[in-house]
């Protein structure tokens, strides 16, 4: 039995995570639903995803669309406070180091991104403008605060970035300053809360608890972790996102 927010939990924010668990622990407990004392960091998050007894973890919808659609119960997404995003719903901001920067203007540039399986920082731009046939050398920097820097730095030209770590990074790193949203993607679900498959007759019940979870947060908390409310998704919902995973 173990649970983890492995998605958003920098460091200068981990402290209101930790009281964000401890209102889920508490809902969930009044359902009847086993959850750890405190959150499991510095792991490997794949092996929280498969395992059947996982309590509650958060993931990104590509992996979940390719990988854990059936292997892992999905619950929906936190509702961030996105500016020109629908409920539950994400874009990747495109970030230059020069203001006004067209995307198109910026063929055989430097591409950064955080990982190949990442929605946010490959597929959702890859989708509307090929990657490798637009941009030159490609930057892998593990991290989108990674891929800011990387531009920031003069590593890299350009990255796309997860609209919720952008917002973060606006807050709290300060290599943001130095870079400039130049296009954002269209929207897609957000990054999905999910159980393991033996909460599944659960899952409905954990719905709400997280709803209401979210809700019972002191303002500083939800302001801190951008939070605004939860809505729930169906595997169908991001099946379509899965045609971006790497080809193997």
């Amino acid at each position: 039995m173990f649970a983890s927010l492995p998605m958003y939990d920098w460091p200068e924010v981990q402290a209101a995570n930790d009281q964000f668990w401890e209102s889920l622990r508490q809902h969930l407990a009044d359902i009847g639903v086993d959850a750890p004392a405190t959150l499991t960091r510095g792991e490997d998050p794949w092996t929280h995803w498969l395992n059947p007894s996982l309590c509650l973890s958060q993931t990104c919808g590509l992996p979940f669309s390719a990988k854990l659609s059936g292997k892992a119960v999905l619950l929906g997404a936190p509702d961030y406070q996105l500016p020109d995003s629908p409920k539950g719903q994400y874009r990747s901001v495109i970030i230059a180091r020069e203001a006004g920067a067209e995307i198109m203007d910026l063929s055989g540039a430097r591409f950064a991104y955080n990982m190949r399986e990442s929605q946010s920082g490959w597929a959702a731009l890859d989708k509307v403008l090929q990657i490798e046939s637009h941009f030159g050398d490609l930057v892998q920097s593990g991290a989108h605060r990674a891929s800011i820097e990387a531009v920031a730095e003069g590593r890299a030209d350009c990255a796309a970035i997860d609209a919720v770590s952008w917002a973060l990074a606006q807050r709290h790193e300060p290599a943001a300053a130095s870079v400039h949203m130049i296009a954002v993607t269209p929207p897609t679900p957000g990054l999905p809360f999910i159980t393991g498959q033996a909460n599944e007759g659960k899952a409905k019940q954990m719905i709400d608890a997280v709803t209401m979870a979210i809700a019972a947060l002191p303002l500083d908390v939800r302001d801190t972790l951008a939070l605004r409310g939860f809505k729930a998704w169906t595997d169908a919902d991001y099946a379509p996102l899965a045609a971006g995973w790497p080809k193997e």
